[in-house]
C-alpha cells in the first residue's frame, strides 16, 4: 500500500492500555504473520504478540496521526526495570557478564519494527530519533540487544553469520557469548573464501544500519526455532562512535 496523504510523526513512549494493545498487535502482524514466529505466550485469538517482560519495559511507539495508527515501536529495557524483572530478554540466549560488570549503563533494546507501509522511507529515521532522545536523557552507555535473521536455515545464511564473526566482533570488554547449550558457531566461512558482497547483501537492514553506527556483534549465535530466526547480539558503546557517526544516530558525540 502507497501511503499518499502527508505524514505528521509522532514519537512517544505507550502509556496506557489502548497503547500496549496497539504495539502488541503491530508485533503480531509482524513477527507472527508476516515472519511467522510463535512463542508460549503469543495470543492469536486476539492477535497480540506478548510476553512477560513487556510488563518491565518501555515501549517507545512512533504514532501517523495523519491515520492514527501505530507505524513502528522499540521495546526498551533500562537496568532498573531489568533487575525488577530479574532479567533481559536476551539472558535466555547471551551470557551478559561482560556488559553486567562493565560498570557502564545498559539498556536492552529489541522489538524493533514497522509497519510494512512504512518501510524504505523516514518513518525508521523518526524512530530512531526519538531513542537517541531517550538514550541521552537516560544517560545510556550500552547498547544492546539480540537482531535476528529471518529464518533458522544455518547454511543459507552462513556467509552472512561468517562476515559479522571476520569483520564485527565486539571487543573482548563488550563480547557477549551465545549461551554453551545453543552455541552456533557463526565462523562458518573460510575468509577467503567469503563472498563479501552478497553476504551483506543477505544481513537484515536493521543490522546493518547498527553496524554503520558502529555496532558490534557477539560471539556466535541462537537458533531460536520458537520464533522461527537465527538471532546475534549487537553491542553498541556510545563511547567509541565517530563525530560522523554520532551525527548518523542523533545523540551524544562526547
Amino acid at each position: 500500500m502507497m501511503i499518499d496523504t502527508p505524514l505528521k510523526f509522532e514519537v512517544r513512549l505507550a502509556q496506557t492500555g489502548q497503547d500496549m494493545h496497539a504495539v502488541q498487535r503491530l508485533r503480531y502482524d509482524v513477527f507472527v504473520n508476516e515472519l511467522g514466529g510463535d512463542g508460549a505466550e503469543v495470543d492469536h485469538e486476539a492477535r497480540l504478540e506478548r510476553d512477560a517482560l513487556d510488563a518491565y519495559c518501555d515501549h517507545l511507539m512512533l504514532i501517523d496521526q495523519s491515520r492514527d495508527m501505530v507505524a513502528g515501536v522499540y521495546r526498551l529495557l533500562p537496568p532498573e526495570k531489568a533487575v525488577d524483572a530479574g532479567r533481559y530478554y536476551s539472558d535466555a540466549e547471551y551470557d551478559l557478564s561482560v556488559l553486567r560488570n562493565s560498570g557502564k549503563r545498559l539498556l536492552e533494546l529489541g522489538r524493533s519494527c514497522l509497519h510494512a507501509d512504512y518501510r524504505g522511507g523516514t518513518a525508521m529515521h523518526h524512530l530512531w530519533s526519538g531513542l537517541a532522545q531517550y538514550v541521552a536523557d537516560r544517560d545510556v552507555d550500552i547498547l544492546f540487544g539480540v537482531a535476528s535473521f529471518h529464518g533458522t536455515d544455518i547454511p543459507k545464511i552462513a556467509g552472512a553469520l561468517s562476515l559479522l564473526h571476520q569483520r564485527h566482533l565486539a571487543p573482548t570488554d563488550l563480547r557477549v557469548k551465545a549461551l554453551p547449550e545453543a552455541f552456533q558457531s557463526m565462523d562458518l566461512v573460510p575468509e577467503a573464501d567469503l563472498d563479501r558482497t552478497a553476504a551483506m547483501r543477505s544481513i537484515p537492514s536493521l543490522m546493518k544500519a547498527y553496524l554503520r553506527l558502529g555496532g558490534f556483534v557477539g560471539e556466535g549465535a541462537f537458533v531460536d526455532h520458537a520464533f522461527n530466526t537465527t538471532d546475534v547480539c549487537l553491542i553498541m558503546d556510545t563511547a567509541r562512535l565517530s563525530k560522523r557517526q554520532a551525527r548518523i544516530y542523533g545523540g551524544r558525540t562526547s
